[in-house]
């Protein structure tokens, strides 16, 4: 009943991309046969009305060698096929110029609507073809009721301007059976061609609403229901789960990455458990003190861990520590505010490494922060001063 409840719901919502694109995968574009067969029929009769006459006059020389018999042909019946392949050839190379137009326009106008798309799965065989069920609801469905309907106006709109222009033209036919034979056929070509022209203009109008139509019952049947966009937007995106194992994944590798990059500081600044930040500077430049890492709890003792494997020395100051950690990003330089306190803890660490053994015993010094940049271990600015 669930599901019923969902296909049943209404399909308001615009097609994705993803939807369109597996649409013209399956072969599902928006396509108007109208424009194509207009398209042909037209420039097929426009090529005829121009070179009909040329066209005329070579189907006529081969038509009146082909009833020419010689005794030869009589006598060897070979003669007669060879002479009948010969004037198919003919014929066949008369009307090519014709065949190769309709071929050409059927290639372009049928690219016009929805572009062109080659789909092997339009081609497969369905079993779905193949119903006797299916096959009803297609003969007896909207779409072949608006096809009939077309077939119905296409033959009235024709079938009417080539009545009424066979009509106005009895008088010239009447004066055309009075010619002789060859001045008889130009003239009646003539009409015939001017007819066959002027009707299949018609085919424009049919075409010029067919192809809107078109387009429409395309969009239409691509609109996607609400529950249709939310199930491809969790095929796409991946289920809660996925998704939250892909984001442990990438914490894990950042995490990784970050605890390579103590490798680079000289100094880790600790609370000394909850939080521990770690420290490069580079005196030949004119940056500050930059963060490569940063952690609290479980993460601050892997910096820690990792600062001993790297002999990177600890620098215990929690005020300190918790300021770096809530006013700067990873990577990211150490605010102004603090360039004083972290001075004087570079100073001490470089001093200790330095190999002027005589500042070795120096004070630890006790670096202050200002009173705006003072956390509490939730991250709450407080003017409590906490050595915890």
């Amino acid at each position: 009943m669930a599901d019923q409840q969902d296909d049943s719901q209404e399909k308001t919502e615009e097609p994705t991309a993803r939807k369109l694109s597996k649409s013209r995968e399956e072969g599902q574009i928006a396509r108007s046969r109208e424009i194509t067969i207009a398209a042909s029929v037209i420039c097929v009769a426009l090529y005829i009305y121009l070179f009909g006459a040329s066209l005329l006059g070579n189907v006529s020389n081969i038509f009146a060698r082909g009833f020419v018999f010689d005794p030869l042909a009589v006598a060897e019946p070979q003669v007669v096929v060879a002479r009948l392949g010969d004037a198919s050839a003919e014929a066949l190379f008369a009307i090519l110029p014709i065949l190769i137009l309709a071929a050409v326009v059927v290639l372009i106008s049928s690219g016009l609507i929805g572009g062109y798309n080659f789909s092997w799965k339009a081609i497969q065989p369905k079993a779905s073809k193949l119903s006797p069920i299916a096959g009803l609801k297609r003969i007896f469905g909207m779409n072949s009721l608006v096809e009939l309907a077309k077939a119905i106006v296409k033959f009235i709109l024709v079938g009417g301007v080539a009545f009424f222009l066979i009509q106005a033209s009895v008088p010239e036919f009447g004066e055309i059976a009075l010619m002789s034979l060859e001045p008889g056929l130009t003239a009646s070509a003539s009409l015939l061609t001017t007819a066959f022209l002027v009707a299949s203009a018609t085919l424009i109008l049919i075409a010029l609403i067919d192809a809107p139509y078109q387009i429409y019952t395309h969009n239409k049947k691509m609109k996607m229901s609400l529950k249709e966009v939310k199930d491809e937007r969790k095929e796409t995106d991946g289920s809660p789960e996925i998704k939250q194992r892909i984001r442990q994944k990438q914490r894990e590798l950042s995490a990784g990455r970050m605890l390579e990059a103590i490798s680079e500081a000289d100094v880790v600044i600790t609370n000394p458990e909850h939080f521990a930040v770690a420290l490069a500077y580079d005196p030949s430049s004119d940056d500050p003190p930059r963060v490569v890492a940063k952690g609290s709890d479980f993460m601050a003792e892997r910096i820690r861990e990792r600062a001993a494997e790297e002999g990177v020395p600890l620098f215990q100051s929690p005020i300190l520590a918790r300021a770096i950690f809530f006013t700067t990003e990873l990577e990211g330089f150490i605010p102004e505010s603090l360039f004083e306190a972290v001075a004087q803890v570079i100073a001490y660490i470089f001093n200790i490494n330095s190999i002027n053994r005589a500042h070795i015993n120096r004070s630890k010094p006790d670096p202050r922060v200002p009173d705006d940049m003072i956390f509490d271990s939730d991250g709450r600015r407080t003017m409590i001063f906490d050595d915890q």
